[in-house]
């Protein structure tokens, strides 16, 4: 079957998402982005995956996560909105924010790893063809890596940058004491960092415990989150145990050890604040990452348009009490 010609709708501004501003820069990013890190690699339907992005640029998403080695396989996420890219969304290229990301294990040999020059260049240039773009809108250091001169990953980003590969540099999974590195560096080179993305939800509490949130704030970056529903956690998909076809029955990047009855109790606790919301677990658990002005956006992935859409209900709703946040930190910290 020959997929009709794609024109994206034309109230995709109007449909309820909303856009932040990402740091001290010129940049609004939507409160949700889509992220392409599981669902969109060369086991997923490239159908489904079409139909996924589409719909996200429909509903006002304009945003979309990738890395070079998101899939599975390594570089597929790439190809996919590659495919989509190339048939679909050329149109809109303008309208559309791309990044993409090197660090981690992507091709075998010492060049395939880590924070080189070589590496993030090479990786960059294999992206771009992937992608079917001439540039991406922002590129990341995917992680910090203390084998290589931090000096050396942050002149790559300026490099990049001033070749016109990308309009602007990230940092991602950075600890404190190099992201002060990596900010300082970059703005002393006329290329200020946009974004520093990080695992942050209400289980994992490290960017505000360590000051990672309000550092972004303070030298001017945008804070991207990603992980906000830990893998599904925050959903009501293990409210009564572990299904069989669960991230956590397979575990793999969800350990079936980590999901304790504990555990399972404090979930049931969320999901009735946010029964008493009105929202779905999911739908608060996003909804807390944005309470607060230090959260640019969130990443999200999704299997299903309806998982999409559900989500996409979070951005109505950000605002908590004094109360509901003293019961959900009582509860998580």
């Amino acid at each position: 079957m020959i997929n009709p010609v794609y024109t994206a709708d034309k109230g995709r501004y109007d449909s309820g998402m909303k856009y932040r501003r990402c740091g001290r820069s010129g940049i609004m990013l939507p409160e949700l982005s889509l992220g392409l890190w599981q669902n969109f690699g060369d086991t997923a339907p490239l159908a489904r995956s079409r139909e996924m992005i589409l719909h996200a640029f429909d509903r006002g998403i304009c945003h979309f996560d990738l890395a070079n080695n998101y899939g599975p396989s390594y570089g597929s996420a790439e190809s996919t909105f590659g495919a989509i890219m190339d048939k679909d969304l050329k149109p809109y290229r303008d309208e559309l924010f791309i990044s993409t990301k090197a660090g981690y294990d992507m091709w075998p040999g010492p060049y395939g790893d880590h924070g080189s020059r070589k590496y993030l260049i090479s990786s960059l240039d294999q992206s771009l063809k992937r992608m079917k773009v001439d540039y991406v809108d922002v590129f990341y250091s995917h992680r910090y890596d203390p084998d290589t001169p931090l000096e050396e990953t942050m002149q790559a980003l300026v490099d990049i940058v001033r070749s016109g590969k990308a309009l602007y540099a990230g940092i991602s999974n950075y600890p404190v004491e190099a992201a002060e590195y990596a900010y300082n560096y970059l703005r002393y080179h006329d290329t200020p960092c946009l974004l520093h993305q990080l695992k942050y939800s209400i289980l994992h509490r490290v960017p505000e415990n360590e000051g990672l949130l309000q550092q972004a704030k303070e030298a001017g970056s945008g804070f991207i989150a990603f992980s906000p529903l830990a893998q599904g956690l925050l959903t009501d998909r293990y409210l009564g145990g572990i299904p069989e076809d669960s991230r956590a029955a397979r575990d793999f990047t969800l350990k079936r050890s980590s999901i304790t009855a504990e555990l399972v109790e404090k979930l049931k606790k969320l999901d009735e604040i946010a029964s008493d919301r009105g929202q779905s677990l999911a739908q608060m658990a996003l909804s807390w990452v944005l309470k607060d002005d230090l959260v640019t956006s969130v990443i999200v992935g999704a299997s299903s348009i309806s998982q999409l859409d559900d989500n996409l209900q979070a951005v109505q709703n950000t605002d908590f009490c004094e109360e509901e946040i003293k019961i959900i930190n009582d509860l998580t910290i």
